[in-house]
């Protein structure tokens, strides 16, 4: 008896098992009112937890049969989330909590790490530093290109003051030239220093040799001719003929000084001369109405000052006699006073008595034919030899 009765209760377990299969299953559902679901046949109860913001978010629902055939809800990932299917009623009422160790990973993961914000910082700090740096030399450079093409040359800078005293002017130096010393002109180094300390204003003359600017140094004006490199021979001349001894006169243009002058670019010989704000005689008898006196004065101060270059002081410092070769009214200056300086000693040479020869420069340069004397234009050193001799005879 009790062997037939096995098989009976068996078989009514399989019944049972079959008919809750076959019957709706019943599951929490969260999202559902009463917080309850039924599925179909061949349906699941279904329970998640994930991840979010950093929380465990369970999520409970039924699964119909079609989502039952990609099982894609029932199997966790290892990483992301974690879900469990079951198949008996309300069987997914329980709380699933993922790994502990995996709760804390994902708040790390967000955001940058240490590396990448020291070089989200540093990086844009380095390029404001650089270009700061780079505005403060542009705007220092310019102050300083400005100084270098308009102020003291830096090539090689001399202290004026070591070599004379601050409180002279142009006027004390010109005369310490002419009480004593050889009467040749200023030191060297005494040129190079008031040169390089000249701050050049304006314009006030061009010509086939350069131009010449009105300059000021320690407040005040003198006149600066600028000759290019190629005219070297010319501005050479000119500062040897200005520099002969005993030249200096009140009717020949004061000299001061000559130096070379290399601004980057190019090379500038300069002349400094004592300026006049009449200009030359050319342009003064052009703006100005001259009286009978007026003339008289300037005839006067032309004459002593040819008189002067022409005559030859001999002795142990003596002065050679120095013809100008092209006396015209633009190489004459106006004086305050006005009398008149005679300038541009570009063409003189000079005769040396003991040896009867005249150095005539080997220059490319010429004056004004028209106004040059007819031995000049022939190359006659006797006749102009002849005509310095004529100049120097006494007159009575």
């Amino acid at each position: 008896m009790t062997r037939t009765r096995l098989p009976t209760v068996e078989a009514a377990l399989i019944f049972i098992s079959v008919a809750q299969l076959c019957t709706a299953l019943k599951c929490v559902c969260q999202l559902c009112a009463n917080n309850t679901c039924e599925t179909g046949a061949d349906g699941a109860c279904w329970n998640s937890v994930m991840l979010i913001n950093g929380k465990e978010e369970a999520i409970k629902s039924c699964l119909s049969p079609a989502e039952m055939r990609g099982q894609v809800f029932c199997y966790s990932s290892r990483n992301v989330s974690k879900r469990h299917c079951c198949f008996t009623d309300f069987c997914n009422n329980e709380t699933l909590h993922l790994h502990p160790g995996y709760v804390e990973r994902p708040s790390e993961e967000p955001g940058w790490g240490r590396l990448e914000l020291a070089a989200v910082i540093l990086v844009p700090s380095t390029l404001l530093c650089v270009s700061i740096l780079l505005g403060v030399c542009v705007v220092q450079g310019q102050p300083c290109a400005y100084n270098r093409a308009h102020k003291n040359d830096v090539e090689e800078p001399l202290d004026d003051q070591s070599l004379m005293s601050p409180d002279k002017c142009l006027k004390d130096l010109i005369y310490d030239m002419s009480t004593s010393g050889s009467g040749s002109g200023l030191p060297l180094l005494v040129q190079r220093t008031i040169a390089r300390t000249i701050v050049l204003q304006e314009t006030i003359g061009k010509g086939r040799f350069g131009e010449v600017w009105r300059g000021k140094w320690r407040g005040e004006d003198v006149a600066v001719k600028i000759f290019s490199s190629r005219d070297e021979r010319s501005w050479f001349r000119e500062a040897e003929i200005y520099q002969t001894i005993m030249l200096r006169h009140e009717n020949i243009l004061g000299f001061i000084a000559a130096d070379n002058k290399d601004n980057g670019s190019w090379t500038q010989l300069w002349l400094v001369t004592e300026y006049h704000e009449h200009g030359s005689l050319f342009d003064y008898l052009n703006r100005y109405t001259v009286s009978v006196d007026g003339m008289i004065v300037l005839a006067l101060s032309i004459a002593s000052g040819l008189a002067h270059l022409h005559m030859e002081i001999i002795g142990t410092q003596g002065k050679p006699a120095i013809a100008h070769r092209d006396i015209k009214s633009k190489n004459i200056l106006v004086k305050k006073n006005g009398t008149a300086v005679i300038a541009d000693l570009g063409l003189a040479v000079k005769h040396d008595s003991s040896t009867n020869i005249i150095d005539i420069p080997s220059n490319h340069r010429v004056g004004t034919k028209r106004e040059m004397e007819g031995a000049v234009l022939a190359d006659d050193q006797e006749g102009l030899t002849l005509t310095l001799s004529v100049s120097k005879m006494p007159q009575r």
